[in-house]
């Protein structure tokens, strides 16, 4: 049974841990032990820890198929197949995102490289970034003052150093993309342009239109292409991670893969293993991430018995665009909701009810600049109050062509609805957007488990406290990229492989013994439990919570994952079979229950976390939620490594 711990961590010097256990109260995830660290005690943890035919099934399938980029997507010889199923690698990367792309372009000078992507290559979190990156560029701003932002945001629960560390190195790594070729806009003066957005008190947002996330994918996909040492896989879904436990505690060698198109399982052995696979917006069912999203990192890790921390952070972005109040309605319901930049709100959007009364100045005295936790519940509370689906942020105020210039790709989709955002407010909601916990990471995005490093929004570096501060998201990514390099060399420089190791653990199989219909009836009850999953999340789980909900929500995915997994094992479903749906879903129900736990266990609102039980801050309260695994056995297929663990 879990616990929740009181006490101080011990680490060791190898950068494992051991605890020493407190007293222990009851929890009620199996499996899983909690621990709240005092600031003094995370300062501390954090100094040291940082420490076959195809089937033309969508089970199978990944949901993006177009390619709009020419990278490589082959085996290299470099890979050093010993058979077609297994490749060995120095360093594996999982994601392709920003933080996934700046590793590997690094860590290719010292050894080859394989990017396991989902889908395409373009396909990630980054590539949908609107707003772009927060860095101190400008003479009359300040390291202090960026630091002093981010902990107001973060609600006071952000880790200083890691904060000091990120806005002191964060204008170097922009300097870096724009050496790389990423183009960002320039003033009159032929300075970079800084726009502002919420929760900032200078222009400091580096930005590319309204498109910066793109045009930094573009730039580092392209320099990925031309780098030899890189092989990118696209359509190759990361099943779980490869461990064995010593007497030191764990150890990582890599990753079994489901080729998505090909329906056969790959098994990458290496010798360092970078986690950068996003976040878990869709355990939500409106969100503005790219349907990759699924939670697919944290859960992975999860299972390997990584550290799981402030997984209650969920936040929603206050405004993506509100279909319902568009003046044409979208043919078909949106796989991820269309955001709308906050800084639309920096460039002077100001936010009204549908009775066009202006709102935020009675919520915060910021208003509309107040920091998006603040932002997304004063518009839940409008809803609320007036019984209606969306709000009102309107630009139209400013110049037509200043607009134009700053938003194009948002005047653009507005417009294919019939919207001018030029002489029209847009109809807005909140949307889940940003998970700011994740696996625990050091300063050099290590984990517990040697050989395992992590970055982007998969790590919960302590970087966004209890809400993440406007467009630090990428930059956090770009920072803990480039500062994994160095040590994950070293890891890479002092490891062996031995060639028969792949054995040693039991291979996933794809379900292709079972008939088709049988697997278009498990696809279709799969599709069904998420939507119900999602559905409980918003309901009991969204942006104003209970203690009574919580629990009910607790309850409620329990027995859903217990009816979906009853389902699909009467049909002849194997626990080591794999599909697409099937291992996405396991990860939502595993990171649903992390996140449902750890709000059960924050007695307090603070930042993204507001529960009408605890509606206040409490001083005892400002520290993480720290997930630490137990050694009781598993009890669900989802919160299961689909391999037998090695035992050395």
């Amino acid at each position: 049974m879990a616990s929740l711990l009181n006490g101080c961590a011990n680490l060791q010097t190898r950068g494992l841990l051991s605890f020493e256990k407190g007293p222990l109260q009851a929890s009620r995830i199996h499996g899983i032990s909690f621990k709240r660290l005092t600031e003094t005690e995370v300062s501390r943890f954090c100094s040291i820890f940082r420490v076959i035919g195809r089937r033309n099934h969508k089970f199978f399938q990944s949901p993006v198929t177009a390619s709009i980029y020419s990278t490589r997507t082959t085996t290299r010889a470099s890979l050093q197949d010993k058979d077609n199923d297994t490749k060995y690698v120095d360093f594996v990367v999982i994601g392709s995102g920003v933080a996934g792309l700046r590793y590997a372009l690094e860590v290719s000078k010292h050894g080859s490289v394989a990017i396991i992507t989902k889908a395409e290559p373009y396909e990630s979190n980054t590539n949908y970034a609107q707003g772009g990156v927060s860095a101190v560029l400008c003479p009359t701003d300040s390291v202090e003052s960026h630091m002093q932002d981010t902990i107001v945001a973060g609600a006071y629960l952000c880790d200083e150093e890691t904060v000091r560390v990120v806005c002191t190195e964060g204008p170097e790594r922009v300097k870096e993309l724009i050496a790389m070729g990423a183009s960002f806009d320039h003033g009159e003066d032929g300075r970079l342009h800084l726009a502002r957005e919420g929760g900032h008190s200078h222009n400091r947002i580096v930005h590319s239109a309204d498109m910066t996330g793109r045009e930094i994918e573009r730039a580092l996909l392209q320099a990925v292409d031309n780098d030899p040492n890189i092989s990118l896989f696209g359509h190759h879904f990361a099943i779980d991670l490869l461990t064995s436990q010593d007497k030191n505690g764990i150890n990582c060698h890599g990753v079994d893969v489901f080729n998505t198109e090909t329906q056969k399982i790959i098994r990458f052995i290496s010798k360092v293993t970078l986690l950068a696979s996003g976040g878990a917006g869709h355990i939500y069912p409106t969100t503005t991430n790219p349907p990759v999203a699924t939670g697919d990192g944290v859960a992975m890790a999860h299972r390997a018995h990584a550290v799981i921390s402030n997984m209650e952070f969920v936040q929603f972005h206050p405004t993506a665009l509100a279909d319902e109040g568009l003046p044409l309605k979208p043919a078909k319901r949106r796989e991820n909701a269309f955001l709308i930049t906050e800084a639309v709100r920096g460039d002077g959007g100001i936010l009204y009810n549908q009775s066009m009364q202006r709102f935020m100045p009675s919520y915060d005295e910021r208003a509309e600049l107040a920091p998006r936790d603040i932002v997304a519940r004063s518009i839940d509370d409008q809803l609320k109050k007036h019984g209606e689906k969306y709000v009102l942020l309107d630009i139209s105020h400013k110049q037509r062509e200043k607009i134009l210039a700053h938003f194009p790709n948002i005047a653009a989709e507005c417009l294919k609805y019939d919207l001018d955002i030029t002489s029209e407010p847009i109809p807005v909601v909140p949307a889940a957007h940003y998970m700011c916990g994740g696996v625990r990471a050091g300063l050099e995005g290590e984990t517990n488990i040697r050989g395992l490093y992590v970055a982007g929004e998969v790590a919960c570096t302590g970087l966004h406290g209890a809400n993440r501060l406007a467009s630090n998201s990428l930059l956090e990514a770009l920072v803990f990229a480039r500062r994994a390099v160095k040590p994950s060399i070293k890891c890479m420089e002092r490891t062996s492989i031995n060639p028969d190791c792949s054995i040693r653990w039991a291979r996933p199989v794809a379900p292709l013994i079972l008939k088709d219909n049988t697997i278009d009836k498990i696809s279709k009850r799969t599709r069904d439990i998420r939507l119900e999953l999602q559905s409980v999340m918003w309901e009991y789980v969204g942006i104003v919570r209970s203690t009574n909900r919580l629990k009910m929500a607790e309850w409620k995915i329990k027995d859903l994952e217990r009816e979906w997994e009853d389902y699909v094992f009467r049909r002849g479903w194997k626990p080591t079979m794999v599909g697409l749906e099937a291992c996405e879903m396991r990860n939502l129900f595993c990171c649903a229950r992390l996140v449902v736990e750890s709000a059960l266990s924050r007695q307090e609102s603070r930042g993204l976390h507001f529960t009408e039980d605890f509606p206040y801050l409490e001083e005892s309260e400002r520290k993480p939620t720290i997930i630490f695994p137990a050694a009781l056995p598993k009890l669900t297929w989802s919160t299961q490594q689909l391999h037998k663990q090695l035992q050395c």
